[in-house]
């Protein structure tokens, strides 16, 4: 081959392989907004699950107090039902 062809093969392959980098820094910018859209949908989640953390928090505290409620009354009318029937004998 002469020096000719092959500077030519040469800077076709140049070429070529500045093709490609572009390709590949388009692909990298890609990736990186990927990443900061992944990152802002990854904060929003955390917020979103620490206020179900805080409401469902609020729902065992009520649940709790109700099932108190309910115990305390239940024990009362227990109470009462054994007083009516030790009145009736």
């Amino acid at each position: 081959m002469e020096q000719h062809e092959l500077n030519a093969i040469l800077d076709a392959l140049k070429v070529i392989s500045e093709k490609i980098d572009e390709r590949f820094e388009k692909i990298d910018e890609r990736f990186e907004k990927i990443d900061v859209r992944l990152d802002l949908l990854e904060q929003r989640m955390d917020e979103r699950f620490e206020r179900l953390e805080k409401k469902f928090d609020g729902f065992r505290v009520e649940f709790r107090e109700m099932q108190e409620t309910v115990d305390y009354l239940a024990s009362k009318n227990i109470q009462h039902e054994k007083e009516i029937a030790l009145n009736s004998n």
